[in-house]
């Protein structure tokens, strides 16, 4: 199954029909992107989407960043809260956010990692660069 995981469809109903499934996406909202395929993401490394730090930070923008990394987990939940009931009633068994995403075959992220932090990835996280380049004259 193609899945976009903003969407929670998708890996509801390939966990069902017990498939495979891949995610094709930007990025997750709460960067679970990483955290779901257990990439090494270390928040004194990393920073988070809407600290605006760099990743040179001082002691307290590094503060900042697991502060924010410990809300965004609850942002999520809150965010996909009824995703995840549904998904509790369909698959008949107590799912978290992580239990639906975090077995997906391989995840196609749509951006070029030249342009993002530098992190380590998971053999089964690919990168498509490009797809939103302008056709040259």
């Amino acid at each position: 199954v193609l899945t976009d995981p903003v969407f929670m469809c998708g890996p509801i109903l390939a966990n069902y029909l017990s498939l495979p499934y891949v995610f094709f996406m930007r990025g997750f909202p709460c960067n679970l992107h990483y955290e779901a395929p257990q990439a090494p993401s270390p928040l004194s490394y990393i920073p988070r989407l809407f600290t605006f730090n760099s990743d040179h930070m001082t002691f307290f923008q590094r503060v900042e960043n697991a502060l924010v990394a410990l809300l965004e987990l609850e942002y999520c939940n809150g965010f996909y809260e009824d995703a995840i009931k549904f998904a509790s009633e369909v698959l008949e068994r107590d799912v978290s956010l992580l239990d639906l995403i975090n077995s997906a075959s391989i995840w196609l992220l749509r951006y070029d990692f030249v342009f993002e932090y530098v992190r380590p990835v998971m053999p089964n996280m690919v990168f498509i660069g490009g797809m939103n380049c302008a056709k040259r004259k």
